[in-house]
């Protein structure tokens, strides 16, 4: 018996149609859905306000963090960036160069040193000249540590010329190797031309004289003596702190001077109250009075202890944009853990969203993290879905071949 054409067409077709079903079914059914689509929030949690610490336009400024290390962390700068006549903060160079060649050891006043007739006539010549000096008569001694408190405290001239020459045999000598140890420490721009600073070619940039300051501070010798920890003894010299400015507003002055070429220059260091203490360091050079000083170093220091404070920058629970799948199912990206930082004058940035692909998740899943940007560090956070992300179903999946057959290929 033979089939008709059209019983043959009729079967072929039901033979297609039972192939199609026991095919199409299960590939749609079990085959993969497409990732959801993230969509950054158009507006995100608002940012915090920040205000820059302020700082002179005039002549150069700038302030840093004391780091737990001892380095200097910049913060703000203004006026003249490059290399400009330092005054007297070029004898911090001194007193760190020559300890780092010849150190004391703690408890210990060091070497005797023994004042002859250069040193005698420094002190005449210096006095003379109305420049910084301390009495010394020829034959007496006086410590290391004594000669440095006096370079130090007394800004004395005379006993930083005494010290040069006593560590490294004369001034010149001196000059090649401070400026060798400023080579080693990664200075740029900080150069010595003596051991005073009252030539104008010693020269720096105010940025680098933070981190000079960071450095003194940090050093076992001269930290205490500024701190107060290096209280005088009854074997030590009597030696006038004369450096000493705006004690009273809780700044410790460093380097206090003026020359013609440099003008004032200032050196300060102050503790900065907050959540934990931190230690700032600044320095302001070229600067023409003390009625433009005093303001500009307060308002400094008012500055960094504002920028201290924590802000928020990251919102526990906030909404950093949204997973929406291509059934219709939505949720948000909320951030799980909040995240705060003193921003130190920087502006935060823009959140910044990165998720790992997914198609279904449950609600609470975290799926990525969410990073802002303020100054040189970054804040995250992990994200959740807020909501679950679940599977159409069969007829969404039997509706729409396209996609699930677009999804098999990208998989």
């Amino acid at each position: 018996m033979s089939l008709s054409p059209a019983r043959g067409v009729g079967i072929a077709l039901g033979t297609l149609a039972i192939l199609a079903v026991g095919v199409y079914a299960p590939a749609m059914l079990l085959g993969p859905l497409p990732d959801v689509e993230i969509r950054t929030a158009p507006s995100q949690p608002a940012l915090p306000e920040t205000t820059p610490v302020a700082l002179l336009d005039a002549g150069a400024s700038a302030v840093a963090l004391v780091a737990d290390d001892g380095q200097a962390e910049l913060v703000a700068t203004s006026g003249d960036e490059g290399a400009a006549p330092i005054g007297g903060a070029a004898k911090l160079v001194t007193v760190l160069a020559t300890l780092d060649a010849l150190p004391i050891e703690e408890g210990e006043r060091g070497p005797a040193i023994r004042i002859g007739p250069e040193d005698y006539t420094d002190y005449l010549r210096y006095s003379a000249e109305g420049s910084r000096a301390l009495a010394v008569s020829p034959g007496e001694t006086w410590s290391q540590r004594d000669v440095v408190r006096a370079v130090l405290l007394a800004s004395s001239n005379n006993h930083a010329d005494t010290l040069a020459r006593w560590a490294f045999g004369n001034l010149d000598n001196y000059v090649t190797e401070a400026n060798a140890w400023l080579e080693e420490q990664g200075f740029e721009t900080l150069r010595v031309a003596d051991a005073t600073g009252l030539s104008g070619d010693n020269v720096g940039s105010a940025a680098e004289l933070t981190r000079l300051a960071a450095l003194t501070l940090a050093q076992p010798t001269l930290g205490p003596l500024l701190s107060g920890d290096g209280a005088s003894t009854t074997t030590d010299r009597r030696v006038p702190d004369v450096v000493a400015h705006l004690g009273g507003e809780g700044i410790r002055s460093i380097s206090r001077s003026y020359t013609d070429q440099a003008l004032l220059s200032f050196v300060f260091t102050s503790e900065l109250d907050g959540e934990t203490s931190r230690r700032m360091v600044g320095a302001m050079t070229g600067v023409d009075s003390y009625e433009t000083l005093d303001p500009a170093v307060l308002a400094a220091v008012e500055g960094m202890r504002a920028a201290s404070t924590p802000i928020e920058v990251i919102a526990q629970g906030a909404s950093y944009g949204e997973a929406v799948a291509a059934w219709g199912d939505r949720a948000d990206l909320v951030a799980v853990a909040g995240r705060t930082d003193a921003a130190w004058g920087a502006v935060p940035e823009s959140a910044s969203v990165e998720v790992t692909p997914f198609a279904t998740a449950p609600a609470g899943r975290e799926v990525g993290s969410v990073t802002v940007r303020i100054g040189d560090r970054d804040l995250s956070s992990v994200l959740e879905l807020d909501e679950p992300i679940s599977d159409p179903g069969p007829l969404w999946r039997l509706l729409n071949p396209g996609v699930i057959v677009g999804a098999f290929l990208a998989d």
